[in-house]
């Protein structure tokens, strides 16, 4: 860009500072920049910004300065003292009236907070001032504390203004820096901040710019008004040249956060698909959540590691009947479904228990035991919670797209042609395929797999044929196909992402710019 074309591009506040330095034989520091033009520190320091990107100026040197002061706490301690200091007044006053403090006493006074008498109490009775007696009472020695003493004497030298942290002995400057706020432990009485001062001198590209500064550049108008027009004072006035290379401020319209839009996207693709959808509450009996998926009530994932539990109620108030009945015969002996069940006394007292619903199988079970269309297909998407280790691709609650189709004619050939489906018009992935598995509640059994362009190879969810121990006590004797798949997986494949976490990310920038292939 020409120097020609550099000035017209520049902002007053710009000119303002190039004036200055091409006024002056020597670098300019942000201080002298304040005297010598009329603008604002905050302004002069923007328009370095400015002028440094454009090349017109560049940093001729740095000073760091240390600079120390107090803080509302250390104003706090002018007034009621420190804490050692107050520990060591209160102790010896209840020492001369003949009784003793302890640590739970002063904490009881609820002048500091427990860290702060916890610190200043281990100080003082590393220097002999305090010891602790029979009781856990706190006794003072008679002996004074040279840290405390220092303290004060810091506290009221920063009274009224801040000083140079160079200036005081190493020995203090030592003791500020102890008790000077630092990350994670703001309530310190001392401050200690950074101040940098830079010099800055043109370029060669910045002194060509500064030449073509001409009087009254400064005042340059960037909007008429009617005002000009009708007095003609226009005709006088600089006006600032308009840019038209430069982009325009994108606006932000609303729209769905892309996660919504992909779990709608699931919802209409399966109700045009013919399937009806089915609801459940969140928080669930562990008869519904398990027992009723014949899930036996020693099996490992009731454990508190897998499984959150209601704290309060703990319990519901009854189970309907005659599906716990059926369900606890079915447990025991295999009611008339033809199997010998697991064969163990089933509690109904542990069948009330309440916790959060761990899968969307749950709803399927409610779906069956209220005399489901038969043949019916139906699904839900259910928000599940399990206790585990949050990473790349696991959550501790999640979503997950549940479904079951019933009839005659089901089987599991049927089951592998719904899976695949969802596969590649769900998850959009290229790449699928089905691994044996074992849930209690299905036989056969099988998980969904899909390749993630970045992650490889990872589990989308179960599926499987129903035993009749399930169906049969909840009153269904037709074949049933079952899945459950992690939708906030298949939405990382779709939306592109690597971290199933960026689906609930914070950053606005991230979800405006959150694309799927599905929109």
């Amino acid at each position: 860009m020409s120097a020609k074309a550099l000035y017209d591009s520049l902002h007053p506040l710009e000119v303002h500072l190039l004036a200055a330095l091409f006024s002056q034989s020597t670098a300019l520091s942000d201080a002298k920049l304040v005297e010598l033009t009329p603008l604002e520190p905050s302004q002069i320091s923007m328009a370095l910004g400015w002028l440094q990107a454009k090349s017109c100026i560049q940093t001729d040197s740095e000073t760091i300065t240390h600079l120390v002061g107090l803080t509302d706490v250390g104003r706090g301690y002018l007034t009621s003292g420190s804490p050692a200091e107050w520990i060591l007044l209160t102790c010896g006053e209840a020492t001369q009236q003949g009784s003793s403090l302890t640590v739970k006493d002063l904490q009881a006074k609820d002048l500091f907070q427990p860290t702060e008498l916890s610190r200043a109490i281990g100080l003082l009775k590393k220097e002999g001032a305090i010891q602790m007696v029979s009781g856990g009472a706190i006794e003072t020695t008679g002996t004074p504390s040279p840290t405390t003493e220092k303290l004060k004497t810091l506290l009221r030298k920063l009274e009224t203004a801040t000083e140079e942290l160079s200036s005081f002995s190493a020995e203090d400057r030592a003791l500020l820096k102890q008790f000077s706020v630092k990350r994670g432990n703001a309530n310190e009485p001392f401050r200690i901040e950074e101040r940098v001062e830079r010099a800055y001198t043109l370029t060669a590209e910045g002194q060509a710019v500064a030449k073509l500064c001409r009087p009254g550049a400064t005042e340059e108008i960037s909007q008429l008004t009617p005002e000009m027009l009708k007095d003609g004072t226009w005709r006088n006035k600089p006006f600032r040249k308009y840019t038209i290379n430069l982009p325009p401020p994108r606006v932000a319209s609303g729209r769905r956060h892309p996660y919504r839009e992909f779990l709608d996207l699931v919802k209409r693709r399966l109700v045009s698909m013919g399937f009806q959808e089915m609801r459940g509450p969140l928080v669930e009996t562990e008869f519904w959540d398990m027992d009723a998926l014949y899930m036996p009530q020693f099996h490992p994932a009731r454990a508190i590691h897998d499984v959150y539990f209601v704290k309060n109620p703990q319990h519901a108030d009854k189970i309907a009947e005659p599906f716990l009945s059926r369900v606890a015969e079915a447990h025991e002996k295999g009611g008339t479904s033809g199997s010998t069940g697991w064969g163990y006394q089933y509690d109904r007292e542990r069948a009330r228990r309440l916790v959060l619903r761990s899968q969307g199988t749950a709803v399927s079970a409610r779906t069956l035991a209220a005399n489901p269309l038969v043949p019916g297909k139906y699904f839900s998407i259910a928000r599940c919670f399990r206790y585990d280790q949050v990473d790349a691709t696991h959550a501790s609650d999640f979503y997950q797209v549940e479904g079951i189709v019933l009839g005659e004619d089901i089987n599991f050939r049927t089951l592998l042609g719904l899976l695949t489906l969802f596969a590649k018009e769900m998850a959009q992935a290229k790449e699928s395929k089905f691994l044996p598995a074992y849930f209690p509640f299905t036989e056969p059994s099988v998980e969904l797999h899909v390749r993630h362009p970045r992650l490889g190879w990872m589990e989308l969810g179960g599926a499987g044929l129903f035993r009749p121990e399930v169906t049969y006590p909840l009153g269904v004797t037709v074949p049933v196909i079952a899945w459950g798949l992690g939708l906030d997986r298949m939405a990382m494949m779709a939306l592109g992402l690597q971290d199933i976490r960026d689906l609930f990310s914070v950053d606005l920038e991230k979800v405006r710019t959150m694309r799927g292939r599905f929109s």
